[in-house]
């Protein structure tokens, strides 16, 4: 055989068994956290193991959620579809007798995965482990992870919670759900418990005095006990990133394997989870494996919901027509002028914003301006962080810009920020007669897309009070109390 046909026939059979084995795709998906890695900037903990993804993969440091609370974000994510275009924008939406369905064409992920010949599964990355790290939950991998998906869907898209149960050389979809910010809980007590557990598993705790908090909120001991609990749970959350990824090279897949990290929605705090600034929708996202450019950091906007047409395309599977998500590393992608994001209905608190953004520019419309920014909610008055905040409030010692941002009674229809500029979203430009060309161009920006995706919109009264339904006789006057008001303020117009 000549030199040529062997180089031909080597070339034949490198090209078959690369075909023949597509990449491993895993997802990192972590509850309730910014970009508070070392990668990213943070100087007050370490990140080793996020670090290490963003030194042999891709980081992006323009990424964003299109919507700043869990189950509208984890629908949107596993559709590649904006959320509002498939009506699961409403936050846990569907639990009543009225169902959500998605519109014909659009399949879940794991089901494209699945019908390609993958074994997916989700769950902690770890056999042994839950979501929170801690060993000895029942099953391999701690059981399933979370979907918290407002539209209906089949358990089956999930052969297991682990990929230790595929067969010999199948490729496998994972995705590894972590509990993230949620590790601190909600009172200054599991606050308290979070410091103390990092000081046995991590050898120390971050000290509270250290945090550099957000320019907005006082530095009140619960504030600062917090947000230093949630920088632990930044570093526990890539100590479990690390195991995992350990265990990919332990098994020799590791390069074999996509690796995306990232975030389902910002810190939650009160202007973070469930608002549409940068402390809401800004996330981290790295992405190291096949084909990825090494120690890359892209600044470019992109979409969470672009995890989708990434993973399809790195496997080699056709992305949809019909999917909003991207492939953000065509060879043919032209980076896009805007991002967008919505806020709707979180349990029982009625509210809808939207937002587009540029590589300057943050446009967000209030729908209900006559309501405050924090609107009752059960959810987030029940954290010692926000009832710390009100007591603030009541004593009258909040500055003036804290309580104009805050407490408010009332909101501007429209804010304009210059946010690469103004970091925490605080100079609203809107009434600038300077910058009121950008406010029509923007205001036609978001009005446009709004149309071209078919948004939805609020939701039925029929679909408010199915949802409520599940929420009502639970013993929880609060959410009783709030779901009151809401309808009175809906009579009002308000």
């Amino acid at each position: 055989m000549s030199r040529l046909l062997q180089s031909l026939f080597v070339l034949l059979f490198a090209t078959v068994l690369c075909q023949a084995a597509p990449p491993n795709i895993l997802w990192f998906i972590v509850d309730d956290m910014s970009a508070n890695f070392s990668c990213y900037g943070e100087k007050l903990i370490q990140t080793p193991h996020v670090d290490r993804l963003a030194r042999e993969g891709t980081r992006f440091s323009r990424a964003f959620v299109t919507a700043p609370v869990c189950s509208p974000c984890r629908s949107a994510l596993i559709t590649g579809m904006y959320q509002t275009t498939i009506g699961a924008h409403h936050h846990r939406s569907g639990r009543g007798a009225e169902k959500i369905h998605l519109p014909t064409g659009v399949t879940p992920v794991p089901v494209l995965f699945q019908q390609a010949g993958y074994f997916t599964c989700i769950g902690s990355g770890l056999p042994g482990a839950g979501r929170a790290g801690k060993k000895g939950k029942a099953g391999a991998g701690g059981g399933m992870g979370k979907t918290d998906y407002n539209f209906e869907w089949d358990a089956k898209i999930y052969d297991a919670n682990d990929w230790a149960g595929r067969k010999p050389g199948q490729p496998f979809f994972m995705q590894v759900q972590l509990a993230g910010g949620k590790l601190r809980g909600g009172t200054d007590a599991s606050a308290k418990q979070l410091l103390e557990r990092a000081k046995v598993e991590l050898g120390n705790a971050t000290d509270p005095e250290k945090v550099t908090l957000p320019m907005y909120y006082p530095r009140d001991p619960v504030l600062l006990r917090d947000w230093a609990a949630y920088l632990d749970a930044v570093r526990f959350t890539d100590k479990h990133v690390g195991e995992v990824l350990a265990r990919l090279e332990q098994e020799g897949i590791l390069d074999q394997t996509l690796v995306i990290f990232m975030t389902d929605h910002g810190i939650s705090h009160a202007r973070g989870k469930q608002f549409l600034y940068d402390e809401g929708t800004h996330v981290p996202l790295v992405v190291r494996g096949p084909g990825i450019a090494e120690g890359k950091v892209r600044d470019d906007l992109v979409e969470h919901l672009d995890l989708a047409a990434i993973s399809l395309a790195a496997a080699g599977l056709p992305v949809p027509p019909a999917m909003q998500g991207r492939d953000v590393f065509a060879k043919t992608y032209q980076p896009r002028a805007a991002v967008f994001a919505a806020r709707d209905r979180c349990d029982e608190t009625v509210e809808r914003l939207r937002s587009v953004r540029t590589d300057r520019y943050l446009y967000i419309r209030n729908f209900h301006p006559q309501r405050p920014h924090l609107q009752p909610n059960a959810y987030k008055d029940g954290k010692s962080i926000v009832q710390t905040l009100r007591a603030w409030h009541d004593g009258g010692k909040l500055d003036a810009l804290t309580e104009k941002l805050l407490f408010s009674p009332t909101r501007p229809a429209e804010e304009l920020y210059e946010w690469t500029t103004d970091r925490w979203q605080v100079k609203n430009l809107a009434a600038d007669p300077a910058h009121q060309t950008t406010l029509e161009t923007l205001r036609a920006r978001l009005d446009r897309w709004m149309a071209e995706t078919k948004d939805r919109g609020p939701e039925s009264e029929k679909m408010y009070d199915s949802d409520m339904a599940e929420y009502l006789g639970k013993g929880n006057p609060v959410v009783e109390k709030n779901i009151a008001l809401m309808k009175k303020w809906a009579t009002e117009g308000k």
